[in-house]
C-alpha cells in the first residue's frame, strides 16, 4: 500500500498479521456432503498463518454458524486452534494498553498467561451468529477465551438511556518500533447502532496518549467489525462515514462477497477490505467468487519515527473452498434463440 512497505519476514519491526472473516464453523453439520467444508478451510487458514510466519491472526466475527454449536463443532474447533496456537514460538508482541479493559473477562492477554505456551495468539470479535447472550451476555466465544485460545475483545455493554452509548477502546500493540491500534466492534442489532451512530456523543473513540518517542500518529489504526454495509437499507446498516477518518483500514465481517482488496471510502480518508466468507454457507452469486484472507504487514518509518508507518497488504485465495459456479439464465431469451443452439 503505502510507499516503501515493510520488509520481508523476520524484521524485528515487520509486524506480520493474517486476516479472515466469517469462518461459519459448524454450517452444514448435518450434510453428510459439506460437514467438514468450514474445518478443512479453517485449518488452511492456520496452516498459512504458520506458513507465513504472522505475529498473530485476527478473525472478523462469526466464527461459528450458530449461537450455540453443537459439541462436536466446539470440539473439532478448539482441536485446531490448540494445535496452531499452542507452541514454543516466541511471541514479540507487546500489549501497552489496559488489558483488563481489552479482555474483561480474564484480565490479560493469553500468550502472557505462565500456564500456557501460545505461540500465535487470535485476536477476534463476534459476529451477528455467534454474539452474546443471556443474563452474563456470553457468548461460544467466551468458552475458547477460558481456554486460553483466543483472545476475545469487541464485546460492548450499552450503557446510558434510549439506544445506549459505547466507547470503543482500542487493544495497543507494539512489535519492536511498531505500533497498531486494533479497534474492535462485535455486533450489535443494525437498526440499534445506526441510531447511536447518528446522536452526537453515543460513540467514543479512545486514541492513543500522545506522548514523546509515542505519537499518536505514529500509530497504525486497525478496526474490526461486524455489521451490515449501506447497500442492504440506509436504516438498517452502518455507513462508512460514521468512522472516523484517522483510520488506516477497516476490516468489515458479516458479507459474504469477498471483495478483500482494500478500497478506499467515499471521502478518501481510510480503506475497507472485505475478506467474506471462507466457507459457501448459501447458494447465492456473492458466494461464487473465489475465496480468499489478507496479509497484513506494518512497519515503522525509520525516517520519521514520529510519522505514519508504512504498511501493505496481500490478499491470498484459499485452495481447499469447495467450488460453486452462478449462472443466470433468462427463459425468454433462451426460448427465442435458435434450436441449434438450444433455443
Amino acid at each position: 500500500m503505502d510507499g516503501g512497505g515493510p520488509d520481508a519476514e523476520g524484521d524485528p519491526n515487520a509486524l506480520r498479521v493474517l486476516i479472515a472473516t466469517d469462518n461459519h464453523l459448524g454450517v452444514h453439520e448435518k450434510d453428510l456432503v459439506r460437514k467438514d467444508d468450514a474445518f478443512i478451510t479453517f485449518r488452511e487458514i492456520f496452516e498459512i498463518a504458520k506458513q507465513q510466519k504472522v505475529d498473530c491472526v485476527f478473525l472478523g466475527g462469526d466464527l461459528f454458524d450458530i449461537n450455540k454449536p453443537s459439541r462436536e463443532t466446539m470440539v473439532r474447533t478448539m482441536e485446531i486452534l490448540r494445535e496452531y496456537c499452542f507452541n514454543d514460538n516466541p511471541v514479540q508482541l507487546e500489549v501497552l494498553s489496559d488489558q483488563t479493559v481489552n479482555f474483561p473477562r480474564r484480565g490479560v492477554v493469553n500468550y502472557e498467561d505462565p500456564n500456557y505456551n501460545v505461540g500465535l495468539p487470535v485476536f477476534m470479535i463476534h459476529g451477528n451468529h455467534d454474539d452474546p447472550a443471556g443474563g452474563e451476555n456470553l457468548s461460544a466465544i467466551d468458552l475458547l477465551s477460558s481456554c486460553n485460545l483466543v483472545n476475545y475483545f469487541g464485546k460492548h455493554t450499552l450503557s446510558g438511556s434510549g439506544t445506549g452509548k459505547i466507547k470503543l477502546k482500542p487493544v495497543l500493540m507494539q512489535k519492536g518500533q511498531t505500533r497498531i491500534a486494533l479497534y474492535g466492534l462485535g455486533y450489535i442489532r443494525d437498526a440499534r447502532l445506526h441510531q447511536m451512530f447518528s446522536v452526537k456523543g453515543n460513540v467514543e473513540w479512545a486514541r492513543p496518549e500522545d506522548k514523546e518517542g509515542m505519537r499518536t500518529n505514529s500509530w497504525f489504526n486497525a478496526m474490526l467489525i461486524h455489521q451490515n454495509r449501506p447497500s442492504h437499507s440506509p436504516k438498517n446498516a452502518i455507513s462508512e462515514r460514521y468512522l472516523p477518518t484517522w483510520l488506516d483500514l477497516v476490516v468489515w465481517g458479516h458479507e459474504h462477497e469477498c471483495l478483500v482488496e482494500p478500497t478506499e471510502d467515499a471521502a478518501g480518508n481510510f480503506v475497507v477490505s472485505q475478506p467474506g466468507s471462507s466457507v459457501v454457507t448459501s447458494l447465492i452469486e456473492g458466494e461464487a467468487k473465489k475465496k480468499q484472507i489478507l496479509l497484513l504487514e506494518v512497519k515503522y518509518d525509520e525516517q520519521n519515527p514520529d510519522g505514519a508507518p508504512f504498511w501493505r497488504t496481500t490478499p491470498i485465495p484459499l485452495e481447499t473452498t469447495r467450488p460453486f459456479e452462478w449462472k443466470q439464465i433468462s427463459l425468454t431469451e433462451r426460448a427465442r434463440a435458435p434450436v441449434e443452439e438450444g433455443g
